[in-house]
């Protein structure tokens, strides 16, 4: 069990002011049987005129905000205490054939109702062609589960590169696998193309990693990044495996939960609209994942 003070900024500047600026942001943790959230709190300055917290069809944390007094600068800022423990699995679902986890082949099974629709196509995580056969050398026939997960899992941080420049937050399954390259939203898309295209459900997970320095160096605050995973229906349970394909391991007590859906932008950190003559604008992201005493 470990404990962490989540910080995370994104600051936005415009080269003119910004009449009007609506948006929403998915930045306060999600409460789990294995994650507890002791505190949480969100900063938009300028203040808004409205700031409407609610939960999404995905059961996560999302606030609107419309801020209405011009502005050349915006900033949100959202910090959070919470606590992690490593997931547990069942092991007879880990076992289970990845067959079965295809919930629109077998709707009678506990839980697939709720699964069905990840399973499917997302406008970002489209069935290409080379996904599915990438896909397929994993997915042997009556291969357990979570064995068929791990190591697709294992064979895309072995086969593609981590390379911020290779690809942009726009950039599709299709891109990512012809590159053999990206980042971990790619990764999460990529791995979640393998899987949906024969009938898996699993579906995309933002948060954070706590990440330690290199030896010898000191903790540098605000260094820290968002992070995307995804996690694989385990059938007729409420359990899904947590994998992270960008640094080869299950996800655990590492790993802080914020909010999950069909793709990134179901789930993206800031998103919005803003009424501006400006034709430039600047975006700083800083994040801080700091462990406490448990």
């Amino acid at each position: 069990m470990r404990q962490y003070r989540v910080w995370h900024r994104t600051a936005y500047s415009y080269s003119k002011p910004v009449q009007d600026s609506v948006g929403q942001f998915h930045l306060i943790p999600r409460t789990l049987p294995w994650q507890q959230v002791h505190s949480s709190e969100v900063v938009v300055e300028p203040l808004p005129g409205d700031m409407s917290p609610d939960t999404d069809y995905f059961g996560n944390s999302a606030t609107y905000f419309h801020v209405t007094d011009p502005h050349d600068e915006l900033a949100i800022v959202s910090s959070s205490d919470v606590v992690v423990d490593d997931p547990h699995y069942d092991e007879e679902a880990l076992a289970q054939p990845w067959e079965l986890a295809r919930p629109l082949l077998a709707p009678d099974m506990p839980g697939a109702w709720k699964a069905a629709e990840f399973a499917l196509e997302s406008p970002r995580v489209r069935h290409v062609a080379s996904a599915t056969a990438y896909g397929a050398e994993s997915l042997t026939p009556g291969r357990p589960i979570g064995e068929a997960a791990t190591d697709l899992m294992h064979r895309i941080f072995r086969d593609f590169d981590y390379d911020p420049t290779a690809t942009t937050v726009t950039s599709t399954v299709a891109d990512a696998m012809g590159k053999r390259a990206g980042v971990c939203q790619d990764f999460a898309h990529v791995a979640l193309a393998c899987l949906r295209a024969h009938g898996v459900a699993a579906r995309y997970v933002s948060g954070y990693l706590a990440t330690q320095p290199p030896p010898g160096k000191e903790r540098v605050f605000g260094a820290d990044a968002s992070h995307a995973w995804l996690a694989v229906w385990l059938p007729g349970t409420d359990q899904w495996l947590a994998i992270d394909p960008t640094n080869d391991q299950w996800a655990g007590d590492r790993y802080v939960t914020v909010a999950w859906g069909r793709d990134y932008g179901d789930v993206s950190p800031v998103k919005g609209i803003i009424f501006t003559k400006a034709k430039k604008s600047t975006l700083r992201v800083q994040v801080d994942v700091a462990p406490i005493g448990v």
